[in-house]
């Protein structure tokens, strides 16, 4: 076999990313990253020996101080997919993006993120293109007006 990193031997896989949709009032909840200055959906790596919907109720705490539950998988699409434009990125990764419903906290900025607001779908500020783009933010909308879409997979 091939050796992937310092230990590790076997096949590459991708490392997965979790991104939350919080939705209140018609607006999604953003985070602003300290690391660029541009805006996100809350979330991150997922950790080794936890689940998605644990690394994502984690993140959104962690990012913005707000307590949430997961509703739905939104969406799980492969990041390095010419029609997201991200920017490269040295890893291979898969993005899910989960609707979660927020059920307490208070905004609070960390050592990662420094404002916490919301935006309506006409009020996106600069995003952070490593994090999410454009059209993901306007498929999250899309999928909030209609609950009964499936999951989007690529």
């Amino acid at each position: 076999m091939c050796q992937l990193f310092e230990n590790e031997e076997g096949y590459a896989t991708p490392k997965v990313d979790v991104r939350a949709a919080v939705f209140q009032d018609d607006k999604i909840l953003l985070v602003k990253e300290r690391e660029d200055g541009c805006w996100t959906l809350p979330g991150g790596w997922v950790d080794v020996g936890e689940s998605p919907s644990e690394a994502i109720v984690r993140e959104v705490y962690e990012e913005s101080g707000y307590q949430t539950k997961v509703i739905k998988l939104l969406a799980l699409y492969d990041r390095n997919h010419p029609r997201h434009q991200h920017p490269p990125l040295r890893h291979h990764v898969y993005k899910l993006f989960f609707q979660c419903e927020m059920i307490g906290g208070e905004p609070t900025a960390n050592n990662e993120t420094s404002e916490v607001e919301f935006f309506a779908a006409s009020e996106i500020p600069q995003l952070s293109l490593t994090r999410v783009v454009p059209s993901q933010i306007a498929r999250l909308f899309q999928h909030y007006y209609h609950p009964e879409w499936q999951t989007d997979f690529d």
